[in-house]
C-alpha cells in the first residue's frame, strides 16, 4: 500500500514529502509506469531499476466532451463494452466505439490486416500468408513505439534501453504521454539491469550492476502475482465435502466447469480468468461470468433445491477443451521474453496465466456461456 503519510500527496500527485529525497522504484511495468512521472517531478532524485522495458503507446488522454456525454443513451456502457470486447477478440464492428491504443493492438494482432488483403485480393488468403501479414503488422507496430522512444527520450544510451525488443503481446502493453519524458529530468536516472533484476538491498541502497545506488525510500512495483493458485494470493483455503481442501483438489492444476465451479465443492462459485476466456476489459469479464452465476442460482431457486456443483464429468469435459485450446498459443509464447504471460519462460505450468484460460478467446467463451443457458439443461452440472 502506499504510505501518503511519508509521501505527501494524494493519487493525483503533489508527493511533496520526497522533496528531499532519494527514491528507488523497482519495475518498469503497468503499475511504474503510472508512479514515475509523479515520483520524478516530487523527489530530490529517483532511480528507475528496470529488468525489461516496456512497450509504451500513446494514451493520448483528454477531458470527456460534455455534450458528447449528454447525448449518450441508456444502455451505451454495455454497447460499447460489447463493441470493444468483439474487436479485440478479433471480430468486425462497424464502427471503433472506443478507439483506443487496445484496439488498434488488436488490429494487428487479430488478422485484420489480413482480412482485409482478402477482401483486396477477392479470394481467402492462406494461413501461411495471414501469419506472415500479422507478424508484418507486428513488427511494423513496435518499431513505431521504438521510433518513439526515439523522438521523446533525450539521452541516446536512455533510451536505446528504454525500447522494447520483443513481439507486441510478449508482455503486457502499456499506454502513456507523460512516462517518456520523465527520462528527461536532470534528476532521474534509468538503471537497466539488462534482464538481470536487482542484485541486492541494503540498509540504506540497492545494488544493480555491482553498484550501489543508496535511497532514502523504495517503491516496490514489481506487480502482483499472476497464475499462482487461489489460496496462495487469498491468504486461506476452501474446504469442500468430506474435509477436501481445494488446494489438494488442484495440486496438478485447476479443474473446474466453465471455470466457476469444481466437483465437491457445492455453492462454490469462482470469478476470474482460470478456465475463462482472458479479455483486457476485465469488468466486462466478471460482468458476464456473474450474469452466468446469477443464472445458476436462479435455476436451484425455482427447482426448489439447495445446492449446485459441477459434476465429475462435466469438470473433465471442461478441462480437456482447457487443454485442448491452451496450444493455440504456444508457440507465440515461447519465443517471447520472460514474464507473466509465459510463466517466467518456463513452459508446462499447469497454473500458468494462459495454460489456464480458454485460449479460443471471450466471443467463443461467451458463446459457450449464452447457449448453455439457453439450452436450459445444465449439461455438467449438478442441481439437489
Amino acid at each position: 500500500r502506499w504510505d501518503y503519510d511519508y509521501t505527501g500527496g494524494d493519487n493525483s500527485g503533489n508527493l511533496t514529502g520526497l522533496n528531499d529525497k532519494k527514491v528507488a522504484i523497482i519495475g518498469t511495468g503497468a503499475t511504474a509506469i503510472q508512479c514515475i512521472p509523479h515520483l520524478g517531478e516530487a523527489s530530490e532524485h529517483l532511480y528507475v531499476f528496470q529488468r525489461t522495458p516496456s512497450s509504451i503507446d500513446y494514451r493520448n488522454n483528454r477531458e470527456t466532451d460534455p455534450e458528447w456525454a449528454a447525448s449518450l443513451e441508456p444502455g451505451w456502457q454495455y454497447k460499447r463494452m460489447d463493441n470493444f470486447n468483439t474487436l479485440v477478440a478479433g471480430g468486425d464492428q462497424e464502427e471503433d466505439l472506443v478507439s483506443d491504443g487496445w484496439t488498434d493492438i488488436f488490429r494487428n494482432l487479430t488478422g485484420t490486416a489480413a482480412k482485409l488483403a482478402g477482401r483486396k485480393l477477392g479470394r481467402r488468403i492462406s494461413g501461411r500468408e495471414k501469419g506472415y501479414l500479422m507478424q508484418m503488422a507486428d513488427y511494423q507496430k513496435m518499431n513505431s513505439i521504438r521510433n518513439r522512444v526515439d523522438e521523446v527520450v533525450e539521452d541516446a544510451a536512455t533510451a536505446e534501453a528504454l525500447k522494447p525488443w520483443y513481439r507486441q503481446f510478449c508482455k503486457r502493453p502499456c499506454f502513456h504521454d507523460e512516462y517518456l519524458p520523465t527520462f528527461n529530468l536532470p534528476n532521474v536516472t534509468l538503471v537497466d539491469t539488462q534482464g538481470k533484476g536487482v542484485e541486492r538491498i541494503t540498509a540504506n541502497s540497492v545494488v544493480a550492476n555491482g553498484v550501489e545506488h543508496e535511497v532514502d525510500c523504495i517503491v516496490f512495483a514489481t506487480g502482483f502475482e499472476v497464475g499462482t493458485g487461489y489460496t496462495r494470493r487469498a491468504g486461506y483455503d476452501i474446504v469442500g465435502r468430506n474435509g477436501q481442501t481445494l488446494s489438494d483438489k488442484w495440486e496438478n492444476g485447476p479443474r473446474t466447469l466453465h471455470g466457476m465451479q469444481t466437483t465437491d465443492f457445492p455453492n462454490c462459485f469462482f470469478l476470474g480468468f482460470t478456465h475463462t476466456a482472458v479479455t483486457v476489459n476485465v469488468p466486462q469479464a466478471l460482468n458476464e461470468q456473474a450474469m452466468h452465476i446469477s443464472y445458476m442460482i436462479s435455476q436451484v431457486r425455482d427447482q426448489g433445491a439447495t445446492t449446485i456443483e459441477a459434476t465429475a464429468e462435466g469438470e473433465q469435459m471442461w478441462v480437456d477443451e482447457i487443454q485442448d485450446k491452451s496450444k493455440l498459443g504456444e508457440r507465440f509464447r515461447a519465443e517471447c521474453t520472460p514474464g507473466y504471460y509465459n510463466n517466467e519462460g518456463k513452459a508446462g505450468n499447469p497454473d500458468g496465466f494462459f495454460t489456464t484460460s480458454y485460449g479460443a478467446g471471450p466471443i467463443r467463451f461467451h458463446r459457450i456461456l449464452d447457449e448453455w443457458r439457453e439450452e436450459g439443461r445444465m449439461d455438467g452440472a449438478a442441481i439437489t
